[in-house]
Parts: C-alpha cells; sequence; structure tokens
C-alpha cells in the first residue's frame, strides 16, 4: 500500500533540462539489440538486457547523467527490473536515511516528470530497507520519511517567501503517518536538524533542473496500472490521499460554493467568501470542483485539483441557519472548514448530502485515539485521510463503538462544568470541547443511520439505497438513473431524513 505522503520536492525555483546523449549507446534500444527478447509492451523481461544497462547507467558508460532517470523512471517492467538492478549499486548498510539520501542524489541526477521521479524514490526506499532490515520503519514508512525530507529540503532552503518550517510543525505534520503510527520524535528530530544544517546536494548543477513542484501542488504516478493523483491539503503539506483516477464517481452535477470557513474553523476572509459556480464531481472520497463539464477520460488540470475537498470524516447537512439562498447544503471537513454549496434544486441537494455522507460512511477509516498528554488546552484528534480496511459491517461496529465512547465522554463532560465567570479561559475551552462533541455524536449518528439504512435497502446501488430512503417523501421518478449512480461496492476494500439532512 502506497504511503499517503505528498510528493519529494526539489527546489520550488530550480529548472531542469532534458538532455540526450549524443552516444550511439545513449539509448535503451541500442542496448537492447544483442538481446533476443523482446522488451516492449508487455513481452518477456530480459534480465541480463536490464543488468547491462543498469551498469552502463551507472558508471555513464555512454551516457550521460541526465539520461539516467528516464531508463529508470519508465512504468514498465523492464525499466522496474533496471531501476532495480541499478539501485543494487548502492550500499547504504548501517546509513540513516538522511545520509543515504544524500550519498543517492550526490551520485543519481533526480529528474524528469514527477511520475518518473515518484517511481525512483520508491525503489531508493526499497533499497534502504534492504541494506538495513533492522531500520525503525517500513518501505512505505522510509518512502514517507524520504518524501518529507525532499519537502522539508525546499521549505527549509528554497527561495519561498515565508516563515520556514520548526522541527515541532515538521514532527506534527508526521504524525500518525508510519503505517497509521508515529514516527520516533527523536528520529524526526534528527533528521530535521540533519537537512537544516547541511542543504541536499544535487548530482548535477541545479540550473539543469526543471518543472519542480511546490508543496501544494499535484503529484501523479502510475501505481499497479492505474493513474493515480496526489492531493495536498494546505493545513499539513505532508498529508496526502493517493487517488485512482479511475476510481468510482459517485456522482456530478453543478453547484455553486461558498467558502465560509477555513481550517479550524477560522471565518474565511471577506475576500474569499464569494459565491463560484463549478461542475462537482464526487469521485472516491474526493469532491472535484471543476470549471468545465465533467468527462470521464479527462484529465484533472492543477486548478481542479486545488479546488478540490477531501471528505473523508465530512459531514454534510442542509445549511438551515442560512437563508439568502434556497436549496443550500453545508459541508463541514474533516480540519473543520466549512463551504457552502447551492445546487440546482432541493432534490439535488438531498441527493449531494446522501451521497457525500454513505460515501464518507462507507470508506473513512477509523480515527486515531486521542493524544495523551498534560496539556489542559483541548485539541481534536488527528482523523486519517486514508480509505478504511474494514468490510461494511465491521464499518458499522467501529462507527457504533465510537459513537458510544462520544456520548459517554459528552455526558462526563457537562456534568463537569468550570466553576468560572463564563469569560475564563476554562469556560472557553470547556466550550470549545462541548461543540466538538456534540458535533462528533451528530457526525457518528449520520454514518451510522446511513449504513443501517444501506443495510435495510438490501442493494449496493446507489439509486435503490436513495430511494428506499426517501420512499413516500419524493416524487416518482425524481430519483432518475445516471451515470453518476453506480453500485456503492466500486468503492475501496437513517430512519429518516431528518436524521441526517437537518442536523
Amino acid at each position: 500500500i502506497k504511503s499517503i505522503l505528498c510528493l519529494y520536492i526539489v527546489d520550488a525555483n530550480l529548472t531542469d533540462v532534458l538532455c540526450d546523449s549524443d552516444s550511439e549507446l545513449g539509448s535503451v534500444d541500442t542496448l537492447e539489440r544483442g538481446s533476443t527478447d523482446t522488451l516492449a509492451n508487455g513481452c518477456r523481461v530480459d534480465t541480463d538486457a536490464a543488468k547491462r544497462l543498469a551498469k552502463r547507467l551507472f558508471y555513464l558508460e555512454g551516457f550521460k547523467r541526465c539520461d539516467v532517470a528516464r531508463h529508470l523512471g519508465k512504468n514498465n517492467e523492464f525499466s522496474q527490473l533496471v531501476a532495480s538492478e541499478y539501485l543494487s549499486f548502492f550500499d547504504f548498510t548501517g546509513l540513516s536515511l538522511d545520509r543515504a539520501l544524500r550519498n543517492f542524489l550526490k551520485a543519481f541526477p533526480l529528474m524528469g516528470e514527477t511520475q518518473e521521479r515518484e517511481r525512483v524514490l520508491v525503489h531508493f526506499s526499497k533499497r534502504f530497507c534492504h541494506c538495513n532490515p533492522e531500520a525503525l520503519t517500513s518501505e512505505d514508512g522510509a518512502h514517507t520519511l524520504t518524501c518529507a525530507l525532499m519537502l522539508l529540503n525546499t521549505d527549509l532552503h528554497g527561495h519561498n517567501i515565508g516563515k520556514k518550517m520548526s522541527c515541532q510543525q515538521f514532527i506534527s505534520n508526521l504524525d500518525g503517518l508510519n503505517d497509521g503510527k508515529d514516527f520516533p520524535k527523536e528520529l524526526l528530530k534528527v533528521l530535521y536538524n540533519s537537512i537544516k544544517n547541511e542543504k541536499l546536494e544535487w548530482a548535477i548543477e541545479e540550473e539543469e533542473l526543471r518543472k519542480s513542484l511546490s508543496e501544494l501542488v499535484e503529484d501523479q504516478c502510475e501505481v499497479g496500472g492505474k493513474r493515480v493523483v496526489r492531493v495536498t491539503d494546505g493545513s499539513n503539506p505532508f498529508i496526502a490521499i493517493p487517488l485512482l483516477l479511475n476510481a468510482v464517481t459517485y456522482k456530478h452535477g453543478i453547484l455553486t460554493r461558498k467558502s465560509h470557513a477555513d481550517m479550524d474553523g477560522k471565518r474565511t476572509p471577506r475576500g474569499r467568501r464569494g459565491w463560484k459556480k463549478f461542475y462537482a464531481v464526487l469521485k472516491g472520497m474526493i469532491l472535484y470542483l471543476q470549471k468545465d463539464e465533467y468527462k470521464p477520460d479527462k484529465d484533472l488540470s492543477e486548478v481542479d485539483l486545488k479546488n478540490a475537498v477531501r471528505v473523508h470524516h465530512a459531514l454534510a447537512t442542509r445549511a438551515c441557519d442560512y437563508s439568502k439562498r434556497q436549496n443550500v447544503l453545508k459541508l463541514k471537513t474533516s480540519d473543520w472548514r466549512v463551504f457552502l454549496l447551492q445546487a440546482p434544486s432541493e432534490e439535488e441537494m438531498m441527493s449531494w448530502i446522501f451521497r457525500i455522507n454513505l460515501v464518507t460512511a462507507l470508506f473513512s477509516a477509523p480515527a486515531f485515539p486521542a493524544a495523551i498528554g498534560s496539556m489542559k488546552k483541548f485539541c481534536r484528534p488527528l482523523l486519517p485521510s486514508s480509505t478504511t480496511r474494514l468490510n461494511q459491517e465491521e464499518q458499522l461496529k467501529s462507527h457504533e463503538n465510537k459513537l458510544k465512547q462520544i456520548s459517554l465522554e459528552l455526558e462526563e463532560h457537562k456534568r463537569s462544568p468550570p466553576d468560572l465567570t463564563p469569560k475564563s479561559k476554562e469556560s472557553e475551552e470547556y466550550r470549545i470541547k462541548e461543540h466538538y462533541l456534540t458535533y462528533e455524536k451528530c457526525r457518528y449518528e449520520t454514518y451510522i443511520s446511513l449504513l443501517q439504512a444501506k443495510f435495510r435497502a438490501g442493494s449496493d446501488d446507489l439509486d435503490k439505497i436513495e430511494a428506499s430512503l426517501f420512499s413516500g417523501e419524493a416524487k416518482e421518478g425524481y430519483l432518475r438513473k445516471t451515470q453518476s449512480s453506480p453500485s456503492i461496492s466500486q468503492g475501496q476494500g437513517v430512519n429518516g431524513r431528518a436524521a441526517f439532512f437537518e442536523l
């Protein structure tokens, strides 16, 4: 399973050039002429040819440095074998991850398209773990840290404007990203100080690098023959969701968006609160807000990715407290951003609420346990952005257990109000925690009601579930069959509409 970290990043102000070798050995085709195997498009791979190419690439026999990356980063079996053989020339035994990465980057010019760099760093992570089987993390964890170090290098040593990332921010951003657990803090402190004190050096002149990416853009790669895009989040540049671009589309249609609150519920500045019309696509656990009409085979633009909203652990409800427009739903995300979304009709609004909440209930991974500490200030626990590994029955049970836990915690909280003035700091903390627990209770009640409704409907088809849920309330034919109404089982591994539409 791929790590959920954002991409490795070279300096955001750097440029690169793609060099063509003038040597007759500067291409795979020339090298493969002596092979009895055809190496293209699904035919048997010649291991000996891969080893020969890897050796010549490593020793630059007939190749320039800028030729190397393109031969290791292609998405075919032969290129993957070449990359594995190429990395075997590196011995990282006994080295820390940052020192191994430095040694690798001094010899290997990390350049080319984003997905090519992605594949190369995956091979680096595998080789590091192979040389250090007692390492404190898995291959995914090593890849996560490698990407984090590349991003940190950009933040600390790039020409970007703004405050540099602190060690505490670096540690906090990696919370829960070590296969669901935390990395050792001492390890992260050592890695942070290493990058802070010594910038990562490259195998080629910095002027020869181009198309480098900043912290908040997309990362496209290919995993198992499927195209993946990583959408980062401004609240934590290290967290991203690997999204299959051919993931199930659960709904699409016109929505007009207004940003109501930024992260942690802070009111959106007035200049960014305006209404803006989009073509919305609920694909996997992402709500894409696109400028152009939805086309299944069309690639997402950078603007589309920046407008995307992740809906893991989110809650959609009717915006009952907003009266300036009709058919408006409120979407509150896991980091407590709030969006108002206007649908063309009440039926469409209800359908969007239903589908967003059901997808979220089905696929959001169980929350991490709350942090234990001595601080009196209340902090919301981190909610994982990954997809649950539970089946639907287990997912329902998980939600029910969480609801019981939160309900008990809320009751206990209400029994112990602060014996202070209403404007005291303790009273404010008390109100914040009560608001959080009340919201979480409603959220899990919604998830449970929807999953129960799905089981009662006895179907994975969203149209049938929706029709069953609204039977007797909607006009005949209101739930028309569309391309955005797939079987819910195509996704990842309520007793009434008021229960979840009008919280």
